[in-house]
């Protein structure tokens, strides 16, 4: 890829993908943060990249896998913390009003359910693809999205009509 195709690819599906990992990370600076650090990674490997053929699936792979090790990271950080101030009170902050109603859905499902969901329903990736990027089987990914459409069902129930959220 030439600096040109570079800053083209780049504009064409930054947005996009940083709308795909705050779904999954429920952070948006979180996400802005990682899919910049994907986006680095993609730069000092262009020209091997665009051999494959699917930089963007690429970019969104990396940014998926730094967002789950993020995670891990300051939960360990967060468990090392809890251990130093065992028996202190805590304060537990109160959700954030910024987030949507599919963003705080999203964010109540398991992680694998929220990966596969994310990955087929908003990055439009077939059943197979989630399995190869997810590492999982195919009928693993099937399993996550049946029990994700049913969790979300359930937790964008709007409880005054009756009726799921639009």
């Amino acid at each position: 890829m030439t600096d040109e195709e570079y800053a083209e690819f780049y504009a064409s599906c930054v947005r996009r993908l940083i709308g795909q990992v705050y779904l999954l990370t429920g952070d948006l600076p979180e996400a802005e943060d990682v899919v910049q650090d994907a986006f680095v990674r993609c730069w000092t490997r262009r020209r091997s990249i665009d051999r494959e053929g699917a930089p963007e699936a690429w970019v969104r792979t990396v940014a998926f896998r730094l967002a789950v090790s993020r995670f891990r990271r300051m939960r360990r950080g967060r468990e090392a913390w809890r251990r130093e101030l065992a028996g202190r009170p805590t304060e537990v902050a109160g959700p954030d009003e910024q987030s949507t109603a599919l963003a705080q859905a999203l964010g109540q499902l398991p992680r694998r359910q929220r990966l596969a969901m994310v990955m087929f329903y908003l990055c439009d990736m077939t059943v197979e693809q989630v399995a190869a990027e997810a590492g999982l089987s195919t009928g693993t990914v099937k399993t996550h999205l049946s029990r994700g459409r049913a969790a979300m069902a359930g937790l964008l129930h709007d409880t005054e009509g009756g009726a799921p959220h639009a």
